[in-house]
């Protein structure tokens, strides 16, 4: 796989596929972090006279153009960003698309309208990946985020186009994922949270074979705690994974990989942040929900954290959404943060933690993919990056 430091880039057409999926507010970026990531690449490429043409999807419009779903406030801001103006094409595809291309000068950029305006992206049509491979000389894949998804602009585009490559970021994401699947220093400590096992069942069964330690927090926890006849309440438990997560226990047991579960919990009868919180040891009573974990499993997963080399972290270790709930996932980030170890973060709740306890800056790599992080490190072969491979 290139990068895009390897190929000639002054006056060409450069097509760059960025992941400026991000949430909006008012008409206006409210998290700028994902558009941030990317650009390193945007401004190595114009810096070196590229005529860059700008992809990404935004939220899922089901294939029809939307105005809540337009990329007019990603341009605006990548605007201010780049302190020169990056303007917003009509659309995607077409004649009056390939004449804005057509007339773009080096070290200037334009924006495509939102990709999934058109249901050949999603679809991965082949004619929709042919007019997009019309609009380039050079791809350049930047969005690690979409990476897992087959789609046109990921997937189909690319063979039509001459030369390909990853951007800073794709590489970057690649490197530090390959890493913890290859040669992690030890001892490796994963921490896996969020919401159902069901989820997170691939990277489990991959990482328990991997790490030294896996510490299990957030709502999946209840569904072990009960594999192991431990009471939890009303808390969310899948009943369907309670056999799975025994098994897992089990294979954990029998490899000599230490798995920790949460010893204490904060809890509350109601999971809207609106009655008291608790805190109760071991088991939790009839009528009260799990909404975090307790300062005791805070201190024992950072004991875990402090000892390691490389850690692995992804899914909040409560209801992190709501502020009363969020003080495990703090802990943890915290965690992160003053250890010595190669830390990464794999995207979405535990990013926004890191972000939120205000030490990003002193995590090795927090990646943009939540998703297509955890299936690298499942092992699946990722579309988007084997389009990038160069073939005979």
């Amino acid at each position: 796989m290139k990068t895009i430091e390897e190929i000639s880039l002054p006056g060409r057409r450069v097509f760059l596929r960025a992941d400026f999926n991000v949430p909006l507010s008012g008409g206006e970026v409210a998290d700028t972090w994902r558009i941030e990531a990317t650009l390193p690449t945007v401004r190595y490429a114009l810096e070196r006279g590229a005529r860059l043409v700008l992809a990404s999807h935004l939220g899922r419009p089901k294939g029809r153009r939307s105005d809540e779903f337009s990329l007019a406030p990603v341009a605006r801001c990548l605007s201010g960003m780049l302190a020169t103006e990056v303007p917003l094409a009509p659309d995607c595809v077409g004649e009056e698309v390939e004449r804005l291309v057509e007339a773009l000068e080096p070290g200037r950029a334009l924006l495509l309208e939102n990709l999934r305006f058109h249901p050949g992206e999603e679809a991965n049509d082949e004619s929709f990946g042919r007019a997009l491979a019309r609009l380039a000389e050079i791809y350049v894949n930047d969005a690690f985020g979409a990476a897992h998804r087959a789609h046109a602009s990921t997937v189909g585009m690319v063979r039509f186009v001459a030369e390909k490559a990853a951007g800073f970021l794709l590489a970057r994401e690649c490197h530090y994922l390959g890493k913890i699947l290859a040669e992690p220093e030890r001892p490796f400590v994963a921490l896996l949270g969020g919401a159902k096992v069901s989820d997170k069942i691939g990277v489990l069964e991959a990482l328990v074979d991997k790490v030294d330690v896996l510490l299990v927090g957030g709502a999946m926890a209840y569904t072990f705690l009960v594999a192991q006849g431990v009471p939890v309440g009303d808390s969310r438990v899948e009943e369907d994974r309670v056999e799975t997560a025994g098994g897992l226990l089990e294979r954990a047991r029998k490899k000599g990989t230490k798995l920790l579960l949460p010893v204490d919990h904060r809890v509350s009868a109601s999971t809207k942040g609106d009655k008291p919180v608790q805190t109760v040891t071991q088991s939790i009573p009839e009528g009260m929900v799990g909404v975090d974990i307790g300062p005791r499993t805070e201190e024992l997963f950072r004991e875990e954290i402090e000892k390691a080399r490389t850690v692995f972290w992804n899914g909040p270790m409560g209801i992190f959404e709501v502020e009363r709930f969020g003080a495990g996932t703090v802990a943890m980030a915290r965690a992160l943060a003053e250890c010595s170890a190669v830390t990464v973060v794999g995207g979405g709740d535990s990013a926004a933690a890191v972000r939120k306890a205000g030490v990003a800056d002193k995590i090795t790599h927090i990646s943009t993919g939540g998703g297509a992080a955890l299936e690298f490190l499942e092992g699946k072969p990722l579309p988007g990056l084997l389009a990038l491979e160069d073939t005979p």
